[in-house]
């Protein structure tokens, strides 16, 4: 399980360990962004020994600059490792508030309703989600826990962090009808990918033809890309007005190049 010695690692790792002793593997990863984070990955260190489980670490010099994503696509890069080394699952400790936060998050992005069915990974567990931080924290004073605090949690230059000041002050009733609505998504994600998997196609009329709505849906299933849904409906319109031969840059390294029926996904090296 992913530990950071967090409150909520740190309870969910105490947790774990009262069922399944043998089955538990500390996975910590120093980004090399905080100052501290050698004394955090000494903490997990010791906490893995206290309860006398495997531990597995990476130290990345990702730098003060680096961003949430790249520190995020780094960390599951070696949760992921880890996994298939001890063939078990990636765990982690988001809980009901992160769902909150990261829905705001991305429906702030644009991401349509994908921005609701967040953390859906099928290798990642998330046992967490049924409480909310301050049951966490109650939890973890009830069993007399220690834990580290992230300095970076009280800064205003990621947007979580803004988002997070202001969905603490959200009523109950609202949270829960966030989670309700996340967890309705995920059922509907799978009902849309099953649907739109049987109309992936790379030729251009029937983009023209369809419902600007389905035609979105089928490409970002056909593409299988991370694009929001502005980025979808640009390259919707490019698919059906670009001319032959011309290219259309959708995001990163990736573009569309048109012939006169069709179209193709490239990858140009940087």
């Amino acid at each position: 399980m992913a530990v950071s010695g967090g409150v909520d690692s740190v309870v969910l790792l105490d947790s774990l360990h009262r069922h399944h002793t043998q089955d538990i593997v500390v996975a910590h990863v120093d980004h090399g962004i905080r100052p501290e984070s050698a004394e955090d990955a000494a903490f997990v260190r010791e906490l893995a020994h206290k309860y006398d489980v495997p531990f597995e670490m990476v130290t990345l010099e990702l730098g003060v600059g680096a961003s949430e994503d790249v520190a995020r696509r780094a960390r599951y890069a070696f949760l992921r490792d880890v996994s298939r080394k001890y063939r078990g699952h990636i765990v982690t400790a988001h809980h009901a508030d992160d769902v909150v936060e990261t829905v705001a998050i991305n429906l702030l992005r644009g991401t349509g309703w994908r921005g609701l069915a967040v953390f859906g990974a099928d290798d990642v567990y998330r046992p967490l989600t049924v409480m909310f931080k301050q049951e966490i924290i109650d939890r973890a004073s009830q069993q007399g826990l220690e834990w580290r605090e992230d300095s970076t949690n009280a800064s205003d230059a990621y947007l979580r962090n803004r988002i997070r000041k202001q969905a603490k002050d959200l009523p109950m009733d609202i949270k829960l009808e966030i989670l309700a609505l996340w967890q309705r998504q995920h059922e509907l994600k799978r009902e849309i990918h099953n649907e739109t998997k049987q109309h992936n196609t790379f030729r251009r009329y029937p983009y023209v033809m369809m419902d600007s709505a389905v035609a979105i849906e089928i490409l970002a299933h056909t593409l299988g890309l991370p694009l929001t849904r502005p980025q979808l409906r640009r390259a919707l319109l490019a698919i059906k007005t670009a001319k032959a031969g011309s290219e259309y840059h959708l995001a990163g390294a990736h573009s569309l190049v048109f012939d006169v029926d069709e179209f193709r996904l490239v990858t140009r090296k940087k």
